[in-house]
């Protein structure tokens, strides 16, 4: 399946590759093709095991001899399902060494285009910082794959967890001997997420000061409005200033988890994957403002976030990407990853990990996608 997307128009999904593709206009009506693209999958969904073209890799193994080494360059919420297929991979490929970094996404990115490092995969939280980080200078094409929802996680140690629901939960992070953690939103997808659902939740529950009382008076972020439009605004990483007395902000968001487990904070703002992951109690916010539903794209549209580096980023539902850099070192390998990855084996990895896969995954262009990975589209 097909979309494509020129910069900051949003273009719908094709149902067959075969035709031209038809650009539109908005950023809703692409969420809207991913989200509801015959095969897509809820959390409780089991992929197609009868599908064949998912299973490519089932039996494939590297015949070579010579040892090989795949970099792949991921978000940090995809460490747990990252992992699970490295070890899949190398069972695989036994001459192959797959070495991970995980960071926050536009860290990720930025290690590529501003580091000048190289990576065989780059897999981002965000699917829009592809085409808007990465192209066309270090790849053409992407794979939206999977999807995602914030939550607050907690556990039965945190202050007042016998209380909080999401009716209440940030009059809960509002009380003074609470403490909370979200990522630095200039190098973390779930960072400036986290922004944006807190600013969401005020329409959601008709009080004006959330934002300010949980992040505007305890950071130097700071909120406009214009026209219908909340845009919040980030300083430089250094002049954030969190109020460590009530706030822990780290570069990516699975960094807040240990503190989370030996109680240096009480909550944090988390994808629902990595909740699950670790084991941690959660909120699950209201689809209004959690960001997982294609039924308030539209809501979600009223907030954006201004990076430090002046990007704009526009709230979205959470669809993760993946993508192989034109300066890969090992292009093959990647391919056949990605093919694991996409294969109803990986799919169940995503799903065991509590985070749906998009079935079957959609992309931009897909006479840019490889040739070995069009039958899995």
């Amino acid at each position: 399946m097909t979309i494509f997307i020129n910069h900051y128009v949003y273009p719908n999904i094709t149902m067959n590759i075969k035709n031209h593709i038809l650009p539109i206009l908005t950023i809703s009506l692409l969420i809207v093709a991913i989200f509801s693209v015959t095969g897509c999958v809820d959390n409780e969904t089991t992929p197609d095991s009868d599908v064949d073209s998912h299973d490519i890799t089932a039996n494939q193994t590297t015949g070579s001899g010579e040892e090989a080494i795949l970099k792949i360059f991921h978000a940090g919420s995809l460490s747990v399902p990252m992992g699970e297929l490295e070890e899949k991979f190398e069972t695989l490929h036994p001459n192959v060494d797959v070495q991970r970094e995980p960071a926050g996404s536009r860290a990720c990115i930025q290690k590529i285009t501003e580091l000048n490092k190289q990576s065989d995969i780059l897999a981002s939280a965000d699917y829009t910082l592809i085409p808007t980080m990465m192209m066309p200078e270090y790849t053409n094409w992407y794979l939206a794959f999977a999807k995602n929802q914030i939550v607050i996680a907690y556990t039965d140690d945190s202050k007042y967890s016998s209380e909080i629901d999401p009716d209440n939960w940030y009059d809960i992070l509002r009380r003074p001997d609470v403490t909370f953690g979200f990522s630095n939103p200039n190098d973390d997808p779930c960072g400036y997420r986290s922004v944006m659902v807190t600013q969401l939740s005020e329409a959601h529950y008709g009080d004006e000061s959330i934002f300010d009382d949980l992040m505007g008076d305890n950071t130097a972020i700071a909120m406009t409005f214009d026209n219908g439009t909340y845009t919040a605004v980030m300083p430089n990483s250094e002049y954030i200033e969190p109020n460590t007395e009530k706030i822990m902000m780290r570069s990516m968001e699975v960094e807040l988890s240990s503190a989370l487990e030996i109680g240096e904070i009480d909550y944090f703002y988390i994808y629902r994957s990595v909740a699950v992951q670790h084991g941690f109690k959660f909120v699950e916010l209201p689809p209004q403002i959690d960001l997982s539903s294609v039924d308030y794209a539209d809501e979600y549209n009223t907030v954006r976030v201004r990076t430090a580096d002046d990007k704009i980023v526009v709230g979205t539902p959470i669809v993760y990407g993946i993508t192989i850099p034109d300066n890969a070192m090992q292009p093959e390998l990647g391919i056949e990853f990605v093919k694991l990855l996409l294969s109803t084996e990986g799919q169940n990895v995503f799903i065991n990990n509590g985070q749906p896969p998009i079935v079957p995954a959609v992309t931009n262009d897909a006479e840019n996608v490889p040739a070995e990975l069009r039958a899995l589209l």
